[in-house]
């Protein structure tokens, strides 16, 4: 066995990969929420849609999109292991009692947080991202030129209350998954100097609860304005 198998395979190397991964995966929320903040722009959906094709037709953004898939699986896999490996380290009873007192919920729950997310994550892709893609799709002119009107695909899904309500819930349980993930990869890439602790943790609680509200808004107003 390899060097480099043995590193990603220990505890160490999980935990690195879950630190990076989980960071490319920030980088990528951060560019997401700010594409999507054009669906606030009273346009008809004429720039989402024109950003929505750059997304899927530029081969820069395509690559970024098969490193984005790959970190999500990555990320799923090693979580799955590193929580089967803390339960079976684990002692019970005092262990347990103790980890309660000096972890926060969010800390203690990143598997549920998670598993929650990941089931969000596959309704959203089958509802807009599999469909822009591979499904049938309402077709809009946009200055002469030809575009997949994912506007209407997304103001008609967010006319539903429950899809609303499952958006709105799963971005709360996104910001308590990023509250402990943000902080927590600083602090296996050892990066939380006590010099710059104070505002890594100050920019990590502020993308925590700005993101996930972003991200919530949207649904919210398309509900209540269309």
């Amino acid at each position: 066995m390899s060097w480099v198998t043995k590193t990603l395979s220990s505890t160490l190397g999980r935990k690195l990969i879950m630190a990076l991964t989980g960071l490319f995966l920030i980088l990528f929320l951060t560019g997401h929420v700010s594409g999507n903040l054009l669906l606030f722009k009273n346009d008809g959906g004429e720039a989402f849609n024109i950003y929505a094709k750059f997304m899927t037709t530029n081969p820069a953004v395509k690559i970024l999109s098969y490193l984005t898939y790959i970190s999500i699986i990555g990320h799923v896999i090693y979580s799955i292991f590193l929580t089967k490996h803390n339960k079976s380290a684990r002692p019970v009873g005092y262990a347990e009692s103790k980890a309660a007192t000096s972890s926060t919920w969010s800390s203690r729950n990143m598997g549920i947080l998670g598993t929650i997310i990941l089931v969000f994550l596959v309704v959203h892709l089958q509802g807009f991202w599999a469909k822009m893609h591979w499904g049938e799709m309402p077709m809009v002119t946009i200055e002469g030129e030809e575009y997949k009107n994912l506007f209407l695909i997304v103001s008609e899904a967010f006319k539903q209350e429950w899809l609303v309500a499952l958006y709105v819930i799963s971005m709360g349980f996104l910001g308590f998954h990023l509250s402990h993930g943000f902080a927590s990869a600083f602090q296996t890439l050892g990066l939380n100097h006590k010099k710059y602790l104070p505002a890594i943790k100050a920019v990590g609680q502020f993308y925590c609860i700005a993101v996930p509200i972003l991200f919530a808004s949207m649904p919210l107003y398309i509900y209540f304005t269309s």
